[in-house]
């Protein structure tokens, strides 16, 4: 252990962005299915468009999603490696 703690800034900035229920049910739900748009997620979350789409833009912004344009709709999926290893972590079953 040491006083270096600054190195771990992005580490800490990644687990503050999947560090939110709705987020994480998000990641785990493009794992599942592999890749699904905006109005998919709202209707499985019951959650209105705009909140689904400002937390898909947190994941966007960190690295941890990608979105494909096909026509008018943008598929979501997981891109990050470091993340998939996380939930798969976090969702061991016992």
């Amino acid at each position: 252990m040491n006083k270096e703690f600054e190195k771990y800034t992005k580490e800490a900035e990644l687990l503050k962005v999947i560090a939110h229920p709705v987020r994480i049910c998000i990641i785990r739900g493009l794992l599942n299915k592999g890749k699904c748009n905006v109005s998919y997620m709202k209707e499985c979350l019951h959650l209105p468009q705009s909140t689904v789409s400002q937390h898909l833009q947190k994941l966007r912004n960190a690295g941890i999603i990608k979105g494909e344009r096909n026509g008018l709709e943008i598929n979501y999926s997981v891109c990050s490696e470091k993340v998939i290893k996380l939930i798969e972590v976090l969702f061991l079953e016992n």
